[in-house]
């Protein structure tokens, strides 16, 4: 039986991982300006969020200002997020959908990259909220370093960012949307709009929010 529309539709839960240099802040840009153009209430966040107390504290540490060791700053990245979480959540009920540059997949990756466990790595992380769409722009590490300002953060390494990769390949599963980031930066665009229209409809029509990695 149809029910009718829904009264209050949510918006999405976007969120775009890759290695770095990938193009996820460009493609994320283009993105809230195509959802905005259609009339859409959408916003761009980014992880790490640098403006908030902990978040400054990651800044340092990427920028190479401040020492940390590998458990202390995956808990920071966590606590970045969990920072926002309630607002997410808010924000989704409003009827906003959110565009996230990097979200918990990456702190993951990254810490799980350096050889902590990766069932520890995911620990702080559940009960965040669970994405609705997660885009991997896929692009081989030697590609991305050729890219302009690779090397700038700490991370910013291609031995690591290799291993980075093999850790994100252990990570995604198959509702992961796979997107060759080697295309020309339109024909990505394309299938992300694509992609991201898809989902925020199907939110508008009532699927529901979860947790991420719930058991």
């Amino acid at each position: 039986m149809d029910s009718g529309p829904i009264d209050n539709p949510r918006g999405a839960l976007v969120v775009l991982e890759g290695l770095d240099r990938s193009g996820k802040t460009s493609q994320a840009s283009g993105l809230l300006s195509y959802l905005e153009r259609l009339g859409l209430s959408a916003e761009l966040w980014r992880f790490p969020d640098r403006n908030t107390c902990v978040g400054q504290m990651i800044s340092s540490y990427l920028t190479n200002k401040s020492h940390l060791d590998d458990q202390t700053i995956h808990l920071l990245f966590s606590a970045n997020r969990w920072e926002k979480r309630s607002l997410m959540e808010s924000k989704l009920k409003s009827g906003t959908t959110l565009i996230v540059d990097r979200y918990s997949y990456s702190g993951v990756a990254f810490s799980s990259a350096k050889g902590l466990d990766i069932e520890w790595c995911k620990g702080p992380e559940r009960g965040l909220l669970a994405p609705d769409l997660v885009v991997y722009l896929n692009i081989p590490p030697e590609k991305a370093s050729e890219r302009g300002g690779y090397g700038g953060e700490k991370y910013e390494q291609l031995e690591f960012q290799r291993k980075v990769a093999q850790h994100y390949e252990i990570l995604h599963d198959a509702t992961w949307k796979i997107v060759d980031a080697c295309l020309p930066m339109e024909d990505v665009a394309k299938q992300l709009q694509e992609l991201v229209l898809d989902c925020v409809t199907k939110c508008q029509e009532g699927k529901p929010l979860s947790n991420l990695w719930s058991r």
